[in-house]
């Protein structure tokens, strides 16, 4: 299992083998039709979350609430307003959100739907930990409620399964497979 969302695979045909231990008894194996459903709703769900995003953002956020503490509202940090740099520690996240999916990405992962997914469920997360730049109107009640709903609701995006390619379609169907081999030494 991946870090990220996998694609859902088309239903593909293993080849047939002509005979086992070189020929010495025939085969009776069938090809087997073989399909990757990809993650299921609850899987999806829990990778979409951008869980080292938001830990980054809580140790940020914490040095931040800390200043904010020991300041009050007109605390600054070399010259900035906290609250500045927590909305920059805000927006850095939002940006670094996307490219970590892309950072670790492996074959069959649908890395652009979970970085699109990821990157708006980042607000949410960072609101519902009480991030700095959400002090003035952050509210813990609505802040859960909207967490769950958006987690629910995210479990429902769903990549689009990959497709075969041309030859991997003709490949499937045993009728067409000498006209493959031909148009493949042609």
């Amino acid at each position: 299992m991946g870090r990220l969302v996998r694609k859902p695979k088309a239903l593909q045909a293993e080849p047939a083998q002509d005979s086992d231990f070189g020929g010495m008894f025939p085969s009776r194996a069938r090809p087997v039709a073989q399909a990757d459903l990809g993650d299921d709703y609850l899987t999806r769900m829990v990778k979409y979350i951008p869980a080292e995003i938001i830990g980054c953002s809580m140790l940020a956020n914490a040095i931040l609430a800390q200043a904010m503490a020991a300041g009050g509202g007109t605390a600054t940090m070399a010259g900035f307003s906290v609250t500045t740099i927590a909305i920059g520690a805000l927006l850095v996240g939002l940006i670094l959100t996307p490219l970590f999916c892309w950072y670790v990405r492996e074959d069959g992962d649908a890395w652009i739907v979970n970085a699109a997914v990821s990157t708006v469920a980042f607000p949410f997360w960072a609101y519902l930990m009480g991030a700095v730049a959400f002090a003035r109107f952050h509210d813990g009640n609505l802040a859960a409620i909207l967490v769950l709903t958006f987690t629910a609701v995210s479990g429902l995006v769903a990549p689009v399964p990959k497709r075969p390619k041309p030859q991997e379609q003709k490949s499937a169907n045993p009728k067409d497979g000498p006209r493959l081999v031909e148009s493949l030494t042609a």
